[in-house]
């Protein structure tokens, strides 16, 4: 048991239904990226609903032969339909435990994401694909980026690509 005082300070991730130690887990490594749009003064971020109907950022498996970047622009650019953006840094990686619920069903799932930022440009438009299991997807103001994704564990990713932002402003 973790001491109170220390609680207060670390984040425990809890994974859904803790595994049995016989229980195999899967490991992945995945790629995605953070789209902004700059229209005059006014920065948008694209964000997208997944298959589990939650608002997040597009990600996707890195297949063989492909390097991070590469697996996170083309997952980038097949999931929310656009037709160009450019990198510009690395933002970090997250890691996530979950059950498969398309692929593997039911199968435990320990993946590693790392997400890049990316710039599109001005007059770009979201055409999410449903082929993707990406069925919505809009623009989000840059004050309200941090709140729109549903998932607490993005919030350092997306911190890390308003700073970046805020500092090539300057």
């Amino acid at each position: 048991m973790i001491p109170q005082k220390i609680q207060q300070r670390v984040s425990i991730r809890q994974i859904p239904e803790r595994p049995s130690k016989k229980e195999p887990v899967q490991r992945e490594v995945s790629a995605g990226g953070i789209v902004f749009r700059k229209v005059g003064n006014t920065i948008s971020f694209a964000v997208m609903k997944d298959s589990y109907g939650k608002w997040t950022f597009p990600k996707g498996h890195v297949e063989l032969g492909e390097d991070l970047e590469e697996a996170a622009a083309r997952e980038t650019l097949e999931e929310l339909g656009l037709e160009q953006i450019r990198l510009l840094d690395y933002l970090g990686k997250i890691d996530i435990w979950f059950r498969d619920k398309f692929h593997k069903k039911g199968q435990l799932i320990h993946k590693d994401i790392h997400y890049y930022l990316f710039q599109t440009l001005a007059e770009s438009q979201l055409h999410p694909d449903p082929e993707e299991h990406v069925y919505e997807a809009k623009w989000v103001s840059l004050s309200k980026v941090e709140r729109v994704s549903s998932y607490a564990d993005m919030v350092p990713i997306v911190k890390r690509a308003i700073e970046i932002l805020k500092q090539t402003q300057r």
